[in-house]
């Protein structure tokens, strides 16, 4: 950034809408200005912290007017913890601006010829729609500067979440609205037993500490999982945590922790210990069941991923006579989902342990019609797994934030399946895969999903069709 930028203070800036990952956008001297926090209405003065000679970013210093859109934050960790940043707009118009942002992705990106896009589907719960959160221990607690210029010696133990752009610094959490049943109580009686027994908290920096990460699992059954992550092997006082967890709360049906020594959090690598309970826990939906294990991936909304299977399911037309691939399938749950509409149906996930959990699926369901192979993307989809195959009459692909690999979308190009029912995570990606495969598909649906209220995330499912 130039000096001459540096600092800066734009005055009374109009904040005229929302852009993507939930900045807001005003004008200023030609140049367009990128705002967090705020909403379309606002008329603040802005701080500039980054410019280009096409753009500028920059916080919020001063409101002169508020807009009318606004509602009343319900979390007092609102503005510091990174979680529910859209808690200032109204719910309803935060659709409007979901929506919009895949129509603007879309018509910028996609560069290809779309229908209208559908009015998104949102959640009718606005909190407690979560049915997995993770939480930090630390001995670096966040403190704000009015508790350090008070030279106080505040407690700097905390269980919470990192603080946006600060890795070694936890917000300590008193009531979250992502997740209800037991979980604020697991996580405020878990901290407190640690605080009154001297208890190590993780120290990110040093990598020292015997209490590290606390995973809480939920489910629609009335289902429960929680997962310790211990820093430390220490014989005497993990018994000691777990045989607490599971005294205090004997509804944990799956009671769970792992031993983790390494630089990071993850630990798909690792061993975990059942100390509790089952080793897994299961999620209903239309009779079917879904086992998910402490390594398993599932929505985080349980009743929004019900809406989102839907429409793909919708989308896909399934006659009963179709071979459907389901590409990026995790544990199977598209693929289960719709085998009862389908004459077979073959999933391809890169985690092995995703890939048997799909199988396990199929076979608590009593679902027979599913093939699933495990390997990266690029690699299992090639001529010689076609040749050994059924061709796709559907392909369900459904992947990660950063869309599909280009491999890919040229197998996809070659195969020509009549109909491609596309899930995203990420609708600028989807729209930039879109555009490859516009060379010989072209949109008819688009229904865009909101799957985490409070945020600027959206999901998206389009339906793609071979041209004639």
């Amino acid at each position: 950034m130039s000096r001459k930028m540096k600092n800066k203070v734009v005055s009374n800036l109009l904040i005229e809408r929302i852009a993507s990952e939930g900045k807001c956008v005003g004008h200023h001297d030609g140049k367009v200005v990128f705002v967090s926090g705020v909403a379309p209405g606002d008329v603040v003065d802005v701080r500039i912290t980054k410019g280009k000679s096409s753009f500028m970013e920059g916080q919020a210093i001063h409101f002169h007017e508020y807009s009318t859109d606004r509602v009343e934050p319900f979390c007092e960790h609102f503005g510091t913890c990174g979680g529910c940043k859209w808690q200032h707009i109204n719910y309803e118009l935060q659709k409007d601006y979901k929506r919009q942002q895949v129509v603007d992705q879309f018509t910028r990106i996609a560069k290809v010829p779309i229908p209208e896009v559908l009015p998104i589907l949102g959640s009718s719960q606005t909190r407690y729609y979560r049915n997995k959160l993770d939480f930090t221990f630390s001995n670096k607690k966040w403190l704000t500067l009015e508790q350090i210029r008070s030279e106080e010696d505040f407690d700097r133990n905390a269980l919470g979440f990192h603080i946006p752009k600060m890795f070694d610094k936890i917000i300590d959490i008193d009531h979250c609205y992502l997740q209800g049943g037991i979980s604020n109580d697991v996580r405020n009686e878990l901290r407190s037993f640690a605080l009154e027994n001297n208890l190590s908290f993780y120290d990110i920096r040093e990598q020292v500490g015997l209490l590290r990460n606390l995973i809480i699992r939920t489910t629609s059954t009335g289902q429960s999982m929680v997962i310790v992550q211990f820093g430390e092997d220490n014989p005497d006082q993990i018994p000691q945590v777990m045989e607490f967890l599971k005294v205090k709360f004997p509804e944990i049906t799956s009671l769970l922790y792992v031993i983790n020594t390494k630089g990071n959090e993850t630990f798909h690598d690792l061993e975990l210990v059942t100390y509790a309970g089952l080793p897994y826990i299961e999620e209903e939906m239309e009779g079917l069941k879904f086992r998910i294990g402490p390594k398993s991936f599932y929505q985080t909304n349980s009743e929004q991923a019900y809406e989102l299977y839907k429409v793909a399911r919708d989308f896909a037309e399934l006659k009963g006579d179709e071979v459907v691939y389901d590409l990026y399938t995790g544990t199977g749950t598209i693929a289960n989902f719709v085998a009862k509409k389908a004459k077979q149906v073959i999933g391809v996930e890169y985690v092995e342990a995703a890939i048997e959990d799909a199988k396990l699926n199929s076979q608590i369901n009593e679902i027979e019609n599913t093939l699933f192979y495990a390997g990266d993307m690029k690699d299992v989809l090639n001529e010689e797994f076609i040749s050994q195959h059924a061709r796709p009459d559907v392909i369900i692909t459904d992947p990660p934030r950063a869309g599909m690999h280009e491999d890919v979308i040229n197998m996809l190009l070659r195969l020509e399946a009549p109909t491609i029912v596309y899930v995203s995570c990420n609708p600028a990606t989807q729209a930039r895969d879109v555009a490859l495969l516009g060379e010989k598909y072209q949109v008819e649906r688009i229904q865009p999903v909101d799957m985490f209220p409070q945020t600027y995330h959206v999901e998206n499912v389009i339906r793609l069709t071979l041209k004639s």
